[in-house]
């Protein structure tokens, strides 16, 4: 992570859970655990489908070897060349069918209000990641880039093809919502630009694991898998070390209740998101040749 080596005994599996489980069950493990890791939510060729739809568009810009699913790095971008623009380009891959389909469809709004007992809903705004080879997100509190509106947000992340560990799935800290030094240091940070604080930990991963005495969980993930996570859990990704130069697919939203004010930078058609920017403001519309800023 990040390069560096994670100790092995301070690794753990993610706690499974299946749909098949009752509601009450899946609750309890929730506020125990602040996730619920949910195998094969959706199907192959539903995600084979939003594979081939991303894939396609990131092939007509040089970075990926062939149109459809594989999603094989080239090493190479003429991204920077549309003439749209890097927001508008990615703002229309971010909003492509089959990916909506399964980002914001009715199985997720289904399942997520019958976990959390009420209506949901998605934001509108949606964080896609293709990862190359050498990416990966530091460790991080969601709560600062979602303060506003209500303090029910959840983060669904959506598997887009089989992630095993050496290709960069999510990890998450363990009773990480326990820190409490450092879950209220995040919730005295609302991320509005590049002039606020840098909220990523920078420490090392095993460190803090040991020395707060808790495990580091994650998985192999299938395609289709979800993980949803509240926003005072630690989370971040492996690096993807893909020998082939597969790149990583996956995408994170928030849902809320729908009673629940909402905040207006993560809505609408074209929403300004996080810095005011809209979509030309994520790591995914950067071509796949240029580094991830951190925040």
């Amino acid at each position: 992570m990040q390069g560096r080596l994670l100790e092995p005994m301070l690794l753990e599996d993610l706690t499974r859970s299946s749909l098949r489980e009752a509601t009450n069950v899946l609750q309890q493990r929730f506020v125990s655990e602040h996730y619920l890791y949910l195998k094969k939510v959706f199907s192959r060729e539903e995600v084979d489908a939003v594979r081939s739809e991303v894939f396609t568009r990131l092939h007509a810009v040089g970075e990926i070897e062939v149109a459809g699913p594989d999603g094989i790095y080239t090493g190479k971008s003429r991204r920077e060349k549309v003439p749209e623009g890097l927001g508008e380009f990615w703002r229309s891959v971010s909003q492509g069918t089959a990916l909506r389909e399964l980002s914001h469809g009715e199985k997720l709004t289904k399942l997520i209000s019958r976990l959390f007992g009420e209506p949901y809903m998605p934001h509108d705004y949606l964080f896609l990641r293709p990862a190359v080879p050498g990416r990966s997100t530091l460790l991080h509190y969601d709560h600062p880039f979602f303060a506003r509106g209500s303090d029910q947000i959840v983060t669904v992340w959506t598997a887009y093809g089989d992630i095993p560990v050496e290709e960069g799935p999510l990890l998450v800290v363990d009773k990480s919502h326990e820190f409490t030094d450092l879950v209220q240091a995040s919730q005295e940070v609302d991320y509005e630009s590049n002039e606020t604080p840098l909220v990523q930990l920078l420490q090392d991963p095993s460190e803090l694991a040991r020395s707060r005495g808790v495990k580091l969980k994650t998985a192999n993930f299938n395609a289709g898998d979800i993980i949803l996570f509240s926003m005072t859990l630690l989370h971040g990704s492996l690096d993807n070390r893909s020998e082939q130069g597969r790149v990583r697919l996956s995408s994170d939203v928030r849902w809320q209740p729908v009673k629940d004010p909402v905040d207006p930078r993560y809505m609408g058609d074209n929403p300004p998101g996080t810095t005011g920017v809209g979509y030309g403001e994520l790591n995914g519309a950067k071509p796949l040749t240029i580094n991830w800023h951190q925040r």
